[in-house]
């Protein structure tokens, strides 16, 4: 155990009662003379099972506020891992009662000082923020890391009201979680009923989140942007520029009227002390001085700090996977930034020009390949495989591309590129896709940002407004918040496509889309080089307790290819990742994940769109053994979507529960 002022003991399994009989288990960390002296708790809240999918990470975290002087707990939601009851979907009412109901239980503990904090990353960092709206009066401060304001407008549903991919991809990922059982060693004898009512009762939820296309009170529901004012406790808002999640932290520093702080590093979707890409920085103790302020009272100076820190990227060729990004750190008073300003530039048939050029009238025609989006990357990058945005080149061919000339010196970004554009389509309904990008000096193009947007929602994204086939309509498209350096001697490129597969579903036809080049142009937030941002002070090197034990009892392995079949046209992306089979020492429990996943499609047809993803989750201990197997596929109609669907379940080599879905959805404008 590494040395930290607190000795700290680990209670494994302790059961906190709800109102309705359910019991909730929690992982809680406390320092060891916590009952003769209380101290402040920090809540970590998710379905991802703390007994074995996120135990490593755990034990990379939480351990080291015990050692500091707090009460960390990590519990399962109601339905997951060993926590009594079934889960029937994200972020719903129930979730946050009994959340409440957890804080009440935690500040009556003798263990507890009466002032708790919540952290998570992603489910964690949403419920941090959907229960400070709720207002419990222990609830002090949050650290919510990758999450959102608008579940519509910046989640796994929708880009720009077009519909994602992973609405499916992340729901199978739920679908295969909800399936597996709490331990018996913590749950005793009723392990088998408690996992017999989640395999009955969880459902399968993409069904359900691909009936809502529009923003209707379902994603309105736990969008805390519906009243920002409701949120009154401390927030700490933390992301990455390679994360799914970036967006809402520009938003909520706006919104948000309560005590805020932000921090955007260049990482993906994981926590900053274990990261990538890096650099990884000192999180946890970045973490403490946030808690020793809002929780302990302690003036650590971290409240008169600017309120964004932000990593600036620089120039670097592309690659889907980064160990480190160069760069450094800037900071800002408040958002928007005093100094930043827009820089236009407008779209004409020789490229971008500036804002004061002359455009010669015309029009140009984009009709992409279904193709196009294939060196996207995943919407979310998670850091820990090839899954960032590849050379953009291998787009261009597809796209309406636009370049600057060579930039006679570096210039920096910071916010939201802005694209407004004059265009028709021949269909009623179509999709527009904007890339931002650096042209390097070797050829090379390095995505930067990139935005979506459904044109039938192109007034809001509460109504579907078809398009008239032929008539011309000023659109305004916000690309995704990106902090970087484009290098002198590169050059700018806008790339404008009507398909981004698999990022988004296709219209239900191929388009035609034509834009005016004199009514179009292109808004960059420009900030200006701050020979002030060198004196930064460093974040120091990561800190971190010691990693879980475990032995691999078989290694893992993962491939990711693109194919495309010669003879059809088919464009296949495919994963195929085995994780390793894992044991935890501590109390003889293995595990394993098997993933494969498929998205193809056809270059001319929009409709041949498919995807298939089949997980199985493995756990073992001596002689018992259970194994789940969650298939999903869904494919596209002009008019609906189907959505099939599989659920086995087996104990030892027996099959003991197995269920079929098979489901046709209308489509509603998208």
């Amino acid at each position: 155990m590494a040395d930290y002022p607190h000795d700290i003991e680990m209670l494994e399994h302790v059961l906190i009662p709800m109102s309705d009989g359910v019991n909730i288990s929690a992982r809680i960390w406390l320092p060891k003379d916590a009952a003769e002296n209380p101290v402040p708790a920090i809540l970590e809240y998710i379905p991802y099972r703390k007994r074995d999918a996120k135990a490593d990470r755990d034990a990379l975290t939480h351990p080291y506020f015990a050692g500091h002087g707090y009460a960390a707990l990590r519990v399962d939601i109601r339905g997951s891992g060993d926590s009594e009851g079934v889960l029937l979907g994200e972020y719903l009412k129930q979730e946050q009662d009994d959340a409440l109901e957890i804080i009440d239980w935690i500040v009556k503990q003798p263990w507890c000082s009466g002032n708790v904090g919540m952290i998570g990353i992603s489910w964690g960092g949403f419920n941090g923020l959907q229960v400070a709206a709720r207002k419990p009066a222990a609830l002090k401060a949050v650290i919510s890391l990758c999450s959102t304001d608008d579940r519509y407008a910046d989640d796994i549903h929708t880009m720009g009201g077009a519909l994602l991919v992973d609405k499916l991809s992340w729901g199978s990922t739920m679908f295969a979680i909800n399936s597996t059982p709490p331990d018996p060693m913590n749950v005793g004898d009723k392990w088998r009923e408690m996992w017999m009512q989640r395999l009955e009762g969880s459902g399968l939820w993409p069904v359900e989140w691909h009936k809502h296309q529009l923003r209707d009170d379902l994603l309105k529901h736990g969008s805390v942007c519906e009243n920002f004012d409701d949120i009154e406790a401390a927030c700490y808002l933390v992301g990455g520029w390679a994360d799914g999640y970036t967006n809402p932290i520009f938003r909520m520093l706006q919104g948000l009227s309560c005590p805020k702080k932000a921090l955007v590093g260049p990482w993906a979707h994981q926590y900053p002390h274990m990261a990538f890409p890096g650099p990884k920085i000192g999180f946890l103790t970045e973490c403490l001085r946030w808690w020793d302020h809002w929780l302990k009272g302690t003036d650590t100076g971290i409240m008169d700090e600017p309120e964004l820190r932000a990593w600036i990227n620089h120039s670097e060729k592309p690659q889907e996977h980064y160990d480190e990004r160069d760069g450094h750190w800037i900071s800002e008073p408040s958002w928007p930034a005093p100094g930043v300003s827009d820089q236009t530039l407008k779209l004409a048939a020789v490229g971008l020009v500036g804002a004061d050029s002359d455009v010669a009238p015309g029009t140009m025609k984009i009709q992409s390949p279904q193709t196009i989006g294939s060196q996207a990357g995943k919407w979310c990058g998670y850091g820990a495989a090839p899954d960032g945005p590849g050379d953009q080149r291998v787009e261009a061919g597809g796209s309406l591309v636009f370049d600057t000339a060579e930039l006679t010196e570096d210039l920096q970004l910071l916010g939201a590129p802005v694209l407004d554009i004059d265009i028709a389509s021949d269909q009623p309904n179509a999709l527009l896709a904007a890339t931002l990008s650096e042209v390097l000096a070797d050829g090379s193009v390095a995505r930067i940002s990139y935005g979506i947007l459904n044109l039938t929602h192109r007034n809001g994204h509460e109504v579907v407004e078809p398009l008239e086939p032929g008539k011309s309509y000023k659109i305004r498209l916000q690309l995704c918040d990106c902090g970087h350096r484009f290098a002198a001697g590169s050059k700018i490129r806008l790339a404008l496509s009507n398909a981004y597969w698999p990022i988004v579903w296709p219209s239900p036809a191929a388009t035609v889309l034509t834009m005016t080049c004199g009514e179009s142009s292109l808004s960059l937030p420009v900030r200006p080089h701050n020979p002030e941002d060198a004196k930064l002070p460093d974040f120091g090197p990561p800190e971190q307790p010691d990693p879980l034990e475990v032995t691999i009892l078989e290694p893992g392995e993962k491939s990711h290819e693109i194919i495309q079949d010669v003879q059809t046209g088919v464009l296949t992306q495919h994963w195929h990742n085995v994780d390793p089979l894992v044991l935890i020492d501590q109390y003889d429990w293995a595990f394993r994940t098997i993933l494969d996943r498929s998205y193809s499609v056809h270059p001319d047809d929009p409709l041949s769109a498919n995807v298939d993803i089949a997980w199985e989750k493995h756990f073992a201990r001596g002689d018992w053994s259970v194994t789940t197997h969650a298939d999903i596929q869904m494919r596209t109609e002009s008019t609906e979507f189907v959505i099939d669907a599989s659920l086995d379940a087996y104990e030892g080599g027996t099959r003991v529960f197995s269920k079929v879905w098979n489901e046709r959805i209308p489509r509603n404008g998208v």
